[in-house]
């Protein structure tokens, strides 16, 4: 049986015959002298032990290996988030002037984009190490995601209404109050991205940073202040 032997010094690889087991001789290539490994000191990677496990009526294995899933992008729902993206656009844009119809408006879009764009970023920010959460479980994990980063904005406004004096609509904000208002939103959207989608802190953060900056751009095409609160 052929020896599998590696040359220390050029690194070379080869095979010589086993009755030259244990004993010198210089390498073909580079002449380095070296030792011939002995035939026990071979290493023999064995089989998989199929005779062991469940088999089926013709004594096979019925054993298969797990192949790994990855997440597969999906046009079609892509499109359907998009869309549903833009006709929230073009809602926020009639709406324009309109504070209290935009209030009832802006709430309604926090709550529905939530899970479209939890949806949408988790196949992109995911861990791609993990098992890959696919059909109604990922769908519900998305649900749960954006309801908990739409209650972020609810968050947001409790604490606005708080420090602002009571006012609603909320007026005006000292920045202070409205940067830790900003802050305990983005972590209440970051946790439950971490929870309901075992994604890495930071694709978290961005993940909610996203939704925020989304609806923050609703507020914008409605004519409103980026934030509640935000004096221009």
């Amino acid at each position: 049986m052929p020896i599998d032997v590696t040359c220390p010094g050029c690194h070379k690889r080869f095979k010589v015959s086993d009755k030259f087991a244990g004993q010198k001789g210089p390498c073909p290539q580079c002449k380095t002298v070296m030792e011939i490994p002995k035939l026990e000191d071979q290493v023999v990677i064995h089989a998989p032990d199929e005779t062991s496990g469940p088999k089926d009526a013709k004594g096979r294995s019925v054993l298969k290996t797990a192949k790994k899933k990855d997440a597969k992008f999906n046009p079609i729902m892509a499109g359907a988030v998009g869309g549903v993206v833009l006709l929230m656009l073009l809602a926020a844009f009639l709406l324009r002037g309109q504070e209290e119809k935009s209030i009832v408006a802006l709430a309604g879009g926090a709550v529905l984009l939530g899970p479209l764009i939890a949806w949408a970023g988790y196949p992109i920010l995911r861990d791609n190490e993990l098992e890959p959460y696919s059909g109604g479980e990922a769908w519900l994990r998305a649900l749960g995601c954006g309801l908990a980063m739409a209650a972020g904005w609810g968050v947001y406004c409790y604490i606005g209404y708080y420090f602002g004096g009571g006012d609603w609509p909320i007026r005006q904000l000292e920045m202070v109050h409205m940067l830790f208002a900003v802050g305990f939103a983005l972590a209440i959207g970051g946790l439950a991205a971490f929870v309901a989608f075992d994604l890495e802190p930071l694709n978290a953060a961005l993940l909610a940073g996203f939704y925020f900056v989304v609806t923050v751009a609703l507020r914008l095409v409605m004519d409103l202040p980026a934030l509640p609160g935000l004096v221009t």
